[in-house]
């Protein structure tokens, strides 16, 4: 039994509703709507060091910012925590030979939008204004491409699992080219330290050690004491240390998160991603994922509202870029890469599952939406091209159609639940 539709109206309806206004309302007031979204919050006169005209450097608070570099940490700690249940524990999706095709499908779904991306950029001669916005098409919205995947497989097909694999494992890979690729500034590693330490200092003192202590005493008195009064402050603060590690670092402060998740005590396995049994589990990780629950609501709203209110004006080459890289090169990626690892590598694919469903499962991982809109507001600075590159990760949801039309041409059975 999966949950699927408290998860969309958990994490996706109220960022449609915020995407849906932004567009209604940068089209008709494009000045308010623009004062909106730069809007400070605080403005902040330092004495210090000198502009170059003299005077001081000035720190501006602005709700973008609040928005997209502070509070979007907590929705990728969500995607982190999924991608870490799935790596790390005993019954994890990504673990053994189970995962092996969907991981290589996984690295087809993100090669393939980023050349199909860059050939169309040379052919129009656009490339040297376009290239660094080359990851955008790789993102595949996990929970609208699982909704999409039921009304075209049905809730008991194969295909559904696989799908899931794949979309865990693109989150992934797009929080390490999030990391790796798009620094927010001059790199200075050595910041990192405070986030790798603030994460080892927090999993010694409040997780390892009172377990330690408590060795051979069923009443476990030092875990239960810093689970009932500190709870989860200590790993708060040592997020708040690691954000800003990130931040001086360089690497976009949005998966500051991302070093304290490991940290945090977790029972041993893990239902998957959507599994109603989840919502039981007493675990710290999982008591703070549904504490967060509302807050993330609310942020994705925000992030819908504040990122996607582009005007249609706007539309031009990265539009149909990001467009095509994630409609043409995501599903034969993954379909030419699924086939090397089922013809080439004889590694095989789930029971009840061939080469038709896999193209199929292609085209439903097409759709980008969520952290392709993030990924386009990272790669170009704010102006014509981003807002282009934006548009074309909106339209993506035109993968819906294209997807079911696929399942009634490939003859794909439902398989009901």
């Amino acid at each position: 039994m999966y949950r699927v539709w408290n998860y969309i109206s958990t994490y996706s309806l109220l960022l449609i509703a915020g995407a849906l206004l932004a567009l209604v309302w940068a089209n008709l007031d494009p000045h308010s709507y623009h004062a909106l979204v730069h809007y400070v919050l605080i403005d902040d006169f330092l004495i210090g060091e000198a502009e170059p005209e003299g005077g001081s450097v000035r720190r501006v608070l602005t709700l973008h910012f609040l928005v997209n570099d502070v509070l979007m940490a907590l929705f990728f700690a969500i995607a982190a925590k999924e991608v870490w249940e799935a790596v790390i524990l005993e019954e994890g999706s990504l673990r053994g030979r189970k995962a092996v095709t969907p991981l290589i499908a996984t690295a087809g779904g993100m090669v393939g939008p980023v050349a199909v991306y860059l050939m169309l950029a040379a052919a129009l001669g656009v490339f040297d204004a376009v290239s660094r916005g080359w990851a955008i098409p790789t993102a595949t919205d996990i929970a609208f491409s699982y909704l999409v995947g039921r009304m075209v497989f049905g809730a008991g097909h194969p295909a559904i699992r696989f799908l899931l694999l794949l979309a865990i494992a693109d989150d992934a890979g797009g929080l390490i080219i999030l990391a790796v690729f798009y620094p927010t500034a001059e790199l200075a590693p050595a910041w990192l330290l405070l986030s790798i330490g603030a994460s080892v200092a927090v999993f010694f003192l409040f997780n390892w050690l009172p377990r330690h202590l408590d060795r051979g005493n069923q009443l476990r008195p030092r875990s239960t004491w810093v689970r009932k009064r500190l709870s989860f402050w200590p790993y708060a603060i040592a997020g708040a240390l690691s954000w800003y590690g990130f931040q001086e670092a360089g690497i976009h402060p949005a998966l500051g998160l991302l070093p304290v998740i490991p940290a945090i005590p977790h029972a041993d396995r893990a239902f998957g991603i959507f599994a109603e049994a989840e919502q039981y589990l007493t675990d710290l990780l999982n008591r703070m994922e549904h504490a967060l629950k509302v807050p993330v609501e609310i942020v994705l709203f925000f992030f819908g509202l504040l990122n996607a209110g582009v005007e249609f004006s706007a539309i031009s080459e990265p539009t149909w870029l990001v467009l095509l890289g994630l409609l043409i090169g995501k599903p034969v990626g993954i379909f030419l890469f699924g086939w090397l690892a089922v013809r080439v590598l004889r590694l095989g694919l789930p029971d009840g599952m061939g080469m038709r469903e896999l193209f199929v499962v292609g085209c439903v991982a097409a759709i980008g939406f969520t952290v392709a809109l993030f990924v386009a507001t990272v790669a170009f600075p704010a102006g014509a091209v981003q807002d282009a590159a934006k548009m074309g990760a909106l339209f993506s949801f035109g993968a819906a159609a294209i997807s079911i039309l696929a399942g009634r041409l490939m003859r794909i059975e439902k398989i009901a639940e």
